[in-house]
């Protein structure tokens, strides 16, 4: 199997290029990140032509982060800003040839929100397809992101149903459907052709995917079985030197 590392959290103490360089020496196929916009997209594509490795994908900017924001484009009144965010994403994605870009919802709720984040949507994945970029939607769970828009599968589907655009793809992040779903495999294969990206976490505790209540060794022989080949996104919350919590990697790529 090949794995992506997310930069959001492994290797957090180093800076983007360095981190890039730290997943390639340990091993990783990819890599992805969270918001890495303090740092010049000419510098982390330096790091990714030095390693060989490639930018699965990057989130839209979560707006105003010390007022409470985690994202902008289901906020009815603030179409501008998302619109402006989602700009933002696709060029430094463009100048990194990253293959993604995570448009985030943000807190809201009811009929306006949801024709909003579809307004948004339909904005992002037009102007995606111009650079062949998929847009992805990712549901978050409400222990972690409470009044988060968008919380399941279920709702993200009808989503994407409603928005109709080829580019417009479901991040499957294991962590957050064990928690507001479970039957993680049932959704895993129904889900399948929605399916952009997967992500991978332990829970509860969102550390390296070796512990708590998922059998991470049944889940990836399941998406074997879906006929999924990119790398899968490690998108956990290390409890220690990310080096250190990488016996999961070494025995899932055995």
């Amino acid at each position: 199997m090949k794995f992506s590392a997310n930069l959001g959290f492994l290797w957090s103490e180093l800076s983007l290029p360095k981190a890039i360089v730290a997943a390639k020496a340990a091993g990783f196929d990819a890599v992805e990140c969270h918001w890495p916009y303090d740092t010049p997209p000419n510098e982390v594509a330096d790091a990714l032509a030095e390693t060989g490795l490639s930018m699965l994908g990057l989130n839209t900017r979560r707006g105003d982060v010390n007022g409470g924001e985690n994202g902008l484009a289901a906020l009815p009144g603030r179409e501008a800003d998302a619109r402006a965010a989602i700009d933002e994403a696709l060029t430094y994605a463009v100048a990194i040839k990253a293959e993604n870009v995570h448009v985030m919802a943000g807190f809201a709720s009811g009929s306006v929100a949801h024709n909003t984040f579809l307004a948004n949507l339909r904005y992002a994945c037009a102007q995606a397809a111009n650079h062949n970029i998929t847009i992805l939607i990712e549901p978050l769970n409400h222990y972690d992101a409470p009044g988060y828009f968008l919380t399941t599968t279920t709702q993200a589907k009808t989503i994407i149903d409603a928005v109709d655009a080829t580019n417009l793809r479901l991040m499957f992040d294991c962590y957050h459907v064990q928690l507001m779903e479970g039957d993680l495999t049932y959704r895993l294969h129904d889900l399948r052709p929605l399916i952009g990206h997967i992500q991978i976490a332990s829970v509860p505790d969102r550390g390296a995917p070796d512990h708590g209540e998922i059998n991470y060794a049944h889940v990836f022989a399941e998406i074997v079985k879906t006929g999924w080949g990119a790398p899968i996104g490690a998108e956990y919350k290390p409890n220690g030197p990310t080096d250190e919590t990488l016996g999961w990697f070494s025995r899932a790529r055995m």
